[in-house]
């Protein structure tokens, strides 16, 4: 757990980063808004814990930069202003809670939890893997045991939901509606080609074959 801490009370920085440490996180510190900016655009945080007003630069237009750079880390606000419009304010600016000052450590904690619970629940898959068959979704590129593999755009797809799939079996309505966006049975055999094209693509040339047709029930890719 990796935590930016942008605090300008010296006090109330260095006894939150203690507790924090105590508690496990890793913990950077900034004391002012435009380094705390400077830190948070510059390294990957788990969650950001600012003060609300901060000199150089206040917690608002921190959040607000962030989020229009497209940097979604979460980030828990700390601050005195406890009114509601105070706190929707903080919310409307990119923030995705709020702590009203003076506050229990313990809350903190809780807080910090939950937020690292939700963007973990949020975080997008961007790597599928069966055996040494590896899909990289943001790259679009496939490999097996190090291998470059060329799928056509299809082809990708099929071989996405069969390993997001990995270990079950997929039907061929099932794959009918994901791959090809299909709720029908088109009569034709467009399923059994693409898969021998697949099989002759991720199977032919290594061990053990990965690709298996469950007779009657449909396709399975398994390890081994």
């Amino acid at each position: 757990m990796h935590i930016l801490l942008v605090e300008d009370d010296p006090q109330m920085a260095e006894y939150l980063r203690k507790a924090l440490v105590e508690a496990g996180a890793a913990v950077d510190r900034a004391a002012d808004g435009r380094e705390g900016l400077l830190m948070a655009a510059g390294s990957d945080y788990d969650v950001l814990i600012l003060d609300r007003m901060l000199p150089g630069l206040d917690g608002l237009a921190i959040v607000r930069t962030l989020r229009a750079s497209g940097n979604h880390t979460p980030v828990l606000f700390l601050s005195a202003l406890g009114d509601v419009d105070d706190r929707v304010e903080g919310l409307r600016a990119g923030g995705d809670d709020y702590l009203i000052k003076p506050f229990a450590f313990s809350e903190l904690q809780a807080r910090v939890e939950a937020l690292l619970r939700r963007g973990a629940a949020e975080a997008p898959e961007t790597r599928l893997r069966v055996a040494d068959l590896e899909m990289d979704l943001l790259k679009r590129e496939v490999t097996r045991a190090g291998q470059s593999i060329q799928l056509q755009p299809r082809e990708f797809r099929l071989l996405e939901c069969l390993m997001r799939h990995a270990g079950q079996v997929v039907t061929r309505t099932m794959l009918l509606e994901q791959v090809w966006d299909y709720h029908f049975d088109p009569q034709t055999n467009v399923i059994d080609v693409h898969i021998s094209r697949l099989r002759g693509k991720i199977d032919k040339d290594f061990e053990p074959p990965l690709l298996q047709t469950v007779r009657g029930a449909g396709y399975r890719l398994q390890a081994g």
